[in-house]
């Protein structure tokens, strides 16, 4: 029986790859508590905020079910952030989404029915 080891001649090499973003970031179109500026989505946020989400996500490609899930706002905050090139961070779309939930999600509804 004839053996054949692999052997390796050379080492392998690094490849680095650079990314330039090509436009600049922005903000969100509406403050966080311009809650009134849109009334439909005002008063869906604030009495049937469940309804408002599942348009969110669903708007956004996503399944309706992701408003159900622990942590999922704030992916999806954080998903609609890149998708506009909001700046921020996911540190602020956690405050946003625990301590003023309704309001960041009016917000979300609001940029995209300003940007569709």
């Amino acid at each position: 029986m004839e053996y054949q080891a692999n052997v390796m001649t050379s080492q392998p090499q690094v490849t680095i790859t650079s990314y330039t973003m090509t436009s600049q970031s922005s903000e969100w179109s509406s403050n966080l508590c311009d809650c009134c500026q849109d009334c439909g989505i005002g008063l869906c946020g604030a009495f049937i905020p469940c309804v408002l989400g599942c348009k969110v996500a669903e708007d956004h490609g996503e399944t309706c079910c992701l408003v159900f899930l622990p942590g999922a706002l704030v992916a999806l905050r954080t998903s609609i952030r890149d998708k506009y090139r909001i700046s921020g961070s996911i540190c602020g779309d956690w405050v946003v989404m625990s301590c003023v939930p309704l309001c960041g999600l009016c917000q979300m509804a609001r940029e995209q029915r300003m940007r569709s």
